[in-house]
């Protein structure tokens, strides 16, 4: 034996139970008049002037910059044209008197120039004015309900009010004008043998339908370049996070190193004097704790930012040094490329010189992917106070398509270059190439600390 339980909705204040059906209807029907209200009857004649059109939109920006002012205002000077068109209408098809066509040319250009300033508004002035055109008619030989004015100048508020709003003002607007025709022919039919009800809500309901169509491609293309725009951006912040993070590996591979050197000497420097007094004994021992420890908790707080799979180069560090090797395997990929070495050369801090090659690399880089064929010069010039670096290319040759790159290897380059405290410009060249240009300060005891370290 089978029990089935029906379960039933129940009204707050008591009183028979409601079905899920009939409750579900009832939530539909509240929120589709919570729509309607909004869509029409809050606020319908609060003023919305239309915008002008973007002077940078894909046809106005290739435009003559004196003609771009005025054709962003064609939107305002076609619906004034619709406008007087329905005005020459009223006066050739209306068979009233010359003020019956005054009076219904004038409503018929206000309700469709109203609609550049309050959209809504003009919907209902569109829709109270559609029977004064008939009313004015002399007999019965018009079309009824819509006569030839009211049939343009409806369905041209109706289009302008739809592309103001949104695809459900459009919907409940053809709604009542559905609901207006019906009540007409009802009601007041009268001795009419022709009415177009059905013919202009089929015309009103294709023109309704492509301006939706048109909302919704508008709205997935606005989404699309705003998702665009955020996954740009989010892949910016990630690529400049992880030059950051190999920037910091680096800094803790260099100042590691200087600190070891540091704990080393100082262990050795007692054995090289022959019986030093315990107080520089001791002034050592100081300095070598001191470096132990330090070096201890910069491997602590910098050895977070190494990734779990990051394992440290076998092979030392670059240095300007090994630009010679950079050049022939650049040289090997296709670019062709000259390098001019200019100055004193001299020992540098191992972080200027290993910046100094990671920026030439990453000049050299854009210079294959984004000129292909093209040839490229590298200048480096140790002078006072510094070292400066130039990497310039020329114009694609058009005989390899370039590859299409974000600008991280730029903002790469400016990161090393901000860490230094040095000065960076990269921009195009007047013949089509591109020139990166960077200076990076070293001062006379920092480069004289790197001499003796090496010499170590």
């Amino acid at each position: 034996m089978t029990e089935t339980t029906q379960t039933q909705m129940t009204q707050p204040g008591g009183g028979r139970p409601r079905s899920p059906e009939i409750q579900l209807a009832t939530q539909l029907t509240t929120s589709a008049l919570r729509g309607l209200w909004q869509d029409l009857f809050q606020g319908p004649f609060v003023f919305r002037p239309l915008a002008r059109m973007r002077a940078d939109g894909p046809v106005v920006r290739w435009l003559p910059p004196r003609v771009r002012g005025p054709v962003t205002r064609l939107p305002h000077a076609l619906v004034v044209l619709a406008g007087l068109t329905a005005l020459l209408i009223s006066h050739e098809s209306s068979d009233g008197g010359e003020m019956a066509k005054f009076l219904t040319g004038l409503l018929a250009l206000g309700a469709i120039v109203l609609t550049l300033l309050r959209p809504v508004g003009a919907f209902w002035v569109s829709l109270a004015a559609l029977p004064i055109p008939a009313m004015l008619s002399v007999g019965w030989a018009v079309d009824w309900p819509y006569t030839p004015v009211a049939f343009a100048t409806h369905l041209v508020v109706l289009t302008v009010v739809a592309l103001r709003t949104t695809p459900r003002t459009a919907a409940w607007m053809w709604l009542l004008t559905a609901s207006y025709g019906l009540l007409a022919e009802v009601f007041f039919k009268g001795d009419h043998y022709y009415t177009n009800t059905l013919s202009f809500l089929f015309v009103s309901a294709l023109a309704l339908l492509v301006v939706t169509v048109w909302h919704v491609r508008h709205d997935a293309v606005r989404r699309v370049t705003a998702q665009r725009t955020v996954t740009a951006h989010e892949r910016s912040k990630r690529t400049l996070l992880e030059e950051r993070t190999t920037i910091a590996r680096e800094l803790h591979d260099v100042v590691a190193h200087h600190m070891s050197v540091v704990a080393i000497q100082a262990e050795a420097a007692p054995y090289r004097v022959e019986n030093p007094p315990p107080e520089l004994e001791y002034a050592f021992k100081v300095i070598r704790e001191n470096a132990v420890v330090a070096l201890s908790e910069l491997r602590r707080v910098l050895g977070v930012v190494r990734a779990e799979d990051y394992q440290a180069p076998d092979a030392p560090q670059p240095r300007l040094a090994d630009l010679d090797r950079l050049l022939e395997n650049v040289r090997d990929a296709g670019l062709k490329v000259d390098s001019t070495v200019t100055g004193a050369v001299r020992e540098l801090p191992q972080g200027v010189e290993l910046s100094a090659y990671r920026i030439v690399q990453e000049a050299l880089s854009n210079s294959l992917r984004h000129a292909p064929g093209a040839t490229a010069k590298v200048e480096v010039s140790h002078v006072l106070g510094g070292l400066g670096l130039r990497v310039v290319n020329g114009p694609a040759t058009g005989l390899v398509k370039p590859s299409p790159g974000a600008g991280h290897g730029i903002t790469g380059m400016r990161e090393r270059v901000s860490m230094l405290d040095g000065e960076m410009t990269a921009e195009a060249t007047d013949d089509g190439g591109y020139e990166v240009a960077v200076f990076l300060p070293v001062s006379s005891a920092a480069a004289s600390s790197a001499a003796a370290e090496d010499t170590a």
